[in-house]
């Protein structure tokens, strides 16, 4: 007969040791907890051992002779009461909250689920006694040693540039890549990769969920998949598709070849809702363990969730101990695999009480003040679809935070709309409007023009409309107001004068990223005018429409593109600590103005002219002996007589431009220079 020794409640999980493994699982409301056994491939279970130890609400024990390795699973007793918010079915096998690896995937039947499907309107307060097991991953024993030998390469705020892309999307397609490893964490770290992002000037490379994730039930009848991961199954375990023949290893290894290279990696990470969907969704782990601790369900009516994300449910970050799940996933992300920073998805359902958003949720405090995660790169997505769910500038200082706004002001600037140049320019400038609370700092706004939710930078100049048609929903998902424009064609042309437009206007909107203060975020395979045909919503898209194409109708726009991070590396005047107020630097030279088509000082009456769309900024150097920038926009169909910034002494160089044949061009100060329509300059002074 098998050995049970009483273990630990502390640490949560399993932990291996050099006489067998503990086991711990919280659970505050259960009867009663089984621990499954099961073969080396999850196939079939060998044995049950319940557990009689419980200690503050965890409950424990610790098998000798149990090793890495091992496969499991809980069953947990207690009450079938939905009505009160329980749904404890032991019929149901249920996968570890703190799982570090998963054997098998999901395969869909009624038997996931805890109630009688079918049984009518009230179908979910009937209990399933079918038994789950064979439908369901497990999890396998491994060890917590290190897989990240590097150290952070802690590159400054001000100088970060971000990539956004998906691990299998980045790779999939890439020629110089075998096909053998596409698609994995191995073929990130392998050095036409690495080598290509280093010389685009990234300096962190932000990645959709690699938490292991479920593919939902109606996506697979139709055919189609979960392929961006927004629906965790497990925040501890990494997605298996992503791991290939090297497993946990190659993640690590992965990482330490980028830091190799200066760039940081970002995870974006969701912990405001699971898979588990609502009252009608799969049981297949926090819902049987304890649903009534993991998830908020409606005051006064806790058979049913509190959705404020849109998916089903909402996990209670309020609950000590889920607030603890969250912070020692983050701990084991950063620490085990050596990851940089987290985006955080729908960030103010995680700072979410009762009575709506607080910026000083015990979920902020906690990791601003750990040892571990305060110093990471933190960046929340302001919104959720509670009350009042858009917190733009709400969060506390040491979070940064997507901009939508600047996305869509630019976006509207290019586009050639009227009334926009005042919202534009305190955009351009790090939306200190919305950011100077607390002492914070200009790269608290991570300005990005395109990500992976919506169009790509060549669909935003090329599609006016969405053409989703791909995903099975009749074209009735993804957004409307895309704020895009096709330049004159809807979808790809022939046309030369309307494609050459299209090249310019991508050049325009991503110097203007680059040339914002605040943090840029750039989206994978836009530099190499990557198309998804007009697909603003490709989350169900594992195949070519979601993939980036590594081939390039534009060849010179990822030069430009790292010309832009070169400039963005080379001025000081571009990367600003603090916020532009016009103060004057030790040089007398004002860190910022703003001048009209006059070359004088914008006026009230010019920030309020609705039909101007043609701007001189002037900034100066925090560094001393750095030379100023002047940088003309003008987003008008016209050209446009333009009086160059007034200087001192010496002159203006062009250095570059988002037009033909502009580069080089000298001006003395207030002379006059006609500007093409919808172009973009910088002129560097020279002495």
């Amino acid at each position: 007969m098998r050995t049970v020794l009483p273990g630990s409640a502390f640490p949560l999980g399993v932990t291996v040791d050099s006489t067998g493994t503990n086991f711990a699982l919280f659970s505050d409301n259960a009867t009663g907890v089984t621990l499954c056994l099961f073969d080396r491939y999850g196939e079939t279970e060998v044995e049950r051992i319940d557990l009689h130890e419980c200690t503050n609400g965890v409950w424990h024990c610790h098998l000798p002779g149990v090793g890495r390795g091992q496969v499991y699973g809980w069953r947990v007793h207690g009450p079938w009461a939905p009505e009160a918010g329980h749904r404890f079915n032991a019929n149901k096998l249920l996968l570890d909250p703190y799982a570090r690896m998963l054997v098998g995937n999901i395969t869909w039947d009624d038997a996931l689920y805890g109630y009688t499907i079918g049984a009518g309107d009230d179908a979910d307060l009937v209990m399933d006694a079918r038994d789950s097991a064979p439908f369901m991953p497990k999890a396998r024993v491994v060890a917590g040693t290190p897989m990240a030998s590097t150290g952070h390469p802690r590159v400054n705020w001000a100088k970060t540039v971000i990539y956004e892309g998906h691990v299998r999307g980045l790779t999939m397609r890439h020629p110089l890549i075998p096909e053998t490893i596409r698609g994995s964490f191995t073929a990130l770290g392998q050095p036409e990769f690495v080598d290509y992002i280093a010389k685009l000037g990234v300096t962190a490379l932000e990645l959709l969920p690699v938490h292991a994730f479920a593919q939902d039930r109606h996506l697979v009848d139709a055919g189609l998949s979960n392929y961006w991961g927004y629906n965790t199954m497990n925040f501890f375990a990494p997605e298996p598709r992503y791991l290939g023949e090297d497993g946990l290893e190659a993640i690590g290894e992965a990482v330490d070849r980028l830091h190799q290279a200066g760039i940081e990696i970002i995870l974006d990470v969701v912990y405001n809702h699971s898979c588990e969907g609502n009252h009608l969704g799969p049981m297949l782990s926090f819902k049987g363990i304890d649903n009534a601790s993991y998830y908020r369900t409606l005051p006064g009516n806790p058979r049913y969730y509190d959705d404020m994300t849109g998916c089903g449910n909402s996990l209670n970050t309020d609950h000590p101990r889920v607030l603890q799940m969250v912070m020692d996933s983050l701990r084991m992300w950063a620490g085990t695999y050596g990851i940089d920073g987290f985006r955080f998805d729908l960030a103010t359902t995680l700072g979410r009480r009762p009575d709506g958003f607080d910026p000083g949720h015990a979920f902020f405090n906690a990791i601003l003040q750990d040892p571990t995660l305060g110093g990471l790169k933190l960046i929340a997505e302001p919104w959720d679809i509670g009350p009042g769910g858009y917190q733009l500038g709400a969060f506390p200082p040491g979070f940064s935070e997507w901009n939508g706004d600047y996305r869509d002001k630019v976006r509207e600037f290019w586009g050639g709309s009227e009334g926009l140049i005042g919202a534009f320019a305190t955009r351009f400038a790090a939306s200190q409007d919305i950011f100077s609370e607390g002492r914070r700092r200009p790269w608290s706004s991570v300005n990005f023009i395109t990500a992976h939710d919506g169009f790509t930078l060549h669909d935003l100049v090329t599609y006016n409309d969405k053409h989703n048609e791909a995903n099975g929903e009749g074209n009735r998902d993804g957004h409307d107001d895309n704020k895009s424009w096709n330049c004159g064609v809807e979808g790809e042309t022939d046309d030369p004068a309307i494609n050459a437009l299209r090249r310019r206007q991508k050049r325009n909107l991503m110097a203007t990223l680059f040339l914002s203060q605040g943090v840029p975020m750039l989206l994978a395979g836009d530099e190499r005018s990557n198309s998804q045909g007009g697909n603003n919503n490709a989350y169900c898209q594992d195949n070519e429409i979601g993939w980036v194409d590594w081939s390039n109708d534009d060849p010179e726009l990822p030069a430009f593109v790292a010309r832009l991070a070169d400039l963005r590396k080379r001025h000081s005047s571009l990367s600003r600590p603090e916020f532009l107020t016009g103060a004057r630097n030790e040089m007398g030279q004002p860190d910022v103005a703003w001048f009209n088509t006059a070359g004088e000082r914008m006026r009230e009456e010019d920030w309020a002219n609705p039909h101007s769309k043609c701007i001189t900024v002037r900034l100066a150097p925090v560094t001393p002996n750095e030379p100023s920038l002047a940088i003309m926009l003008n987003s008008s169909h016209v050209d446009v007589d333009i009086v160059a910034p007034p200087v001192q002494s010496g002159g203006w160089e062009a250095i570059l431009a988002t037009g033909d044949d502009l580069e080089g061009a000298r001006l003395g100060g207030g002379q006059s220079f006609t500007l093409p329509a919808r172009t973009l300059l910088v002129w560097e002074w020279r002495e």
